[in-house]
C-alpha cells in the first residue's frame, strides 16, 4: 500500500516565517523592556522577561503551523493540555503582560504584521503613561500587625487599646494558634495617626503583650510578601 508525503510547506513561505518570527522577536523584547522600566515591586526576575520573549516567538510558531486548519488547531489543544504550570504569578499584572505577548505573537504568526505593531506599540504607551502618572494609586496607607500573646489572659482588650491610641482605624484579620497551641498570634490591619511612627506603636504593643513578638508591616500591598 503506497504512502504518499504530502509537503504543507507551500501553506507559507520562508519570507513569511522570517518576517513572523522576527517580528513577534522584536515586538516581544519591547514589550519586556516595558514591563522592566514599570516594575515596581522587590521580586523582579529575568527568567520571567525572557520566558516573555519566548512565549511571543513560540506563539508566532504555532499559528504558523496551525494556519487555518481545524484539525490542527484541535490537536495543538489536546497536546498542550498535557503541560502543567507550577510557578505562581505574584502580580496580577504580570498575567497581564503574557497575555499580551500571546496576543502579539498570534498577530504576527496569522500575518497582521500592522495589528501586530499597533497593539504593541499602543499597548505599551498606555503602560508607560499609567506608571508615568501613578493612576488609580491608593493615598491610603495601611500597616499589617502581627502580635502574638499568650492564649490566657484579655490581651485583645489590652491590645485594641494601644490601637485606639495609635491608629485612626483597625481591624482585626485573623486568629491564629502557633506553636503547637502555646502562643496565639493576632492580625490587624491598621492605619497610623499622624505624627505616629511604626516604632512608637511596635513599643507600646511590646509593653501590652509580655515581651511576645511584634511585627508592623509597612507597605505590604506595595512589595512582595
Amino acid at each position: 500500500m503506497p504512502f504518499d508525503v504530502q509537503d504543507l510547506s507551500g501553506t507559507f513561505s520562508v519570507g513569511d516565517i522570517a518576517i513572523s518570527l522576527s517580528l513577534s522577536f522584536v515586538l516581544s523584547v519591547l514589550i519586556g523592556w516595558v514591563y522592566r522600566f514599570t516594575h515596581r515591586n522587590i521580586s523582579y526576575s529575568q527568567s520571567y522577561v525572557q520566558t516573555l520573549v519566548i512565549l511571543g516567538m513560540l506563539i508566532a510558531l504555532i499559528m504558523l503551523v496551525v494556519g487555518s486548519n481545524i484539525a490542527r488547531a484541535f490537536a495543538l489543544v489536546g497536546a498542550l493540555s498535557v503541560v502543567r504550570f507550577r510557578n505562581a504569578i505574584k502580580e496580577t499584572r504580570d498575567v497581564g503582560f503574557i497575555f499580551l505577548v500571546m496576543g502579539v505573537g498570534m498577530a504576527a504568526g496569522t500575518r497582521f504584521y500592522t495589528l501586530a505593531i499597533v497593539a504593541a506599540v499602543a499597548i505599551s504607551l498606555v503602560i508607560l503613561v499609567m506608571y508615568r502618572f501613578n493612576w488609580f494609586a491608593s493615598n491610603i496607607q495601611r500597616q499589617v500587625v502581627k502580635v502574638q500573646v499568650p492564649p490566657d489572659g484579655d490581651y485583645v482588650a489590652h491590645i485594641q487599646d494601644v490601637l485606639i491610641a495609635h491608629t485612626s482605624e483597625f481591624e482585626l484579620v485573623s486568629i491564629e494558634s502557633i506553636r503547637g497551641g502555646a502562643l496565639t498570634e493576632l492580625m490587624y490591619t491598621v492605619r497610623l495617626r499622624k505624627g505616629h511612627e511604626p516604632g512608637q506603636l511596635i513599643s507600646a504593643l511590646g509593653e501590652r503583650t509580655g515581651g511576645q513578638r511584634v511585627t508592623v508591616l509597612t507597605g505590604y500591598d506595595q512589595t512582595d510578601l
